[in-house]
């Protein structure tokens, strides 16, 4: 057996144990594209699989516009309220963040390790919801630019 599956094998488990839905089924997909001889999918989901989430997840977000749960008022309030003023700064920074991690996740892909024991740490020590590579990624790749600034 290839260390590549048995890797994404104990993934697997780990996501099942501390009930990552999204680290087990995405480590059960690419497990049984590897066993079923499917790895031609694989550079498909490495080139297009972020974009392909990320669609989905705008999809989410815009879904409660769709269905009439967001008014007018609700999105005037954004622009009014002190909390609607830090949610609108707080998503232009998670947003730049995310950014970050992804360009570090492309150019240094072996981080990823770090970012899912990181994860199942906070998951199990700190009460923590798993986001997903992006956000721990960006905070990594920030962390980064700090030290790289500092240091000059």
């Amino acid at each position: 057996m290839d260390r590549g599956l048995l890797i994404i094998m104990l993934l697997f488990f780990l996501g099942l144990v501390i009930e990552s839905n999204s680290l087990f089924v995405g480590a059960g997909i690419i497990m049984l594209l590897k066993l079923f001889h499917l790895d031609d999918l694989l550079p498909l989901f490495e080139s297009k699989g972020v974009e392909i989430g990320l669609i989905f997840l705008m999809l989410a977000i815009l879904t409660p516009l769709a269905r009439d749960q967001i008014s007018f008022r609700d999105l005037s309030l954004t622009f009014r309220s002190l909390p609607g003023l830090l949610a609108l700064f707080g998503g232009i920074v998670a947003t730049r963040l995310n950014g970050m991690g992804l360009e570090l996740l492309q150019k240094e892909p072996q981080i990823i390790v770090g970012l899912i024991i990181g994860s199942i740490i906070g998951i199990v020590a700190l009460g923590g919801i798993p986001v997903g590579p992006l956000m721990p990624g960006g905070i990594a790749a920030f962390l980064l630019f700090l030290i790289k600034f500092f240091s000059r």
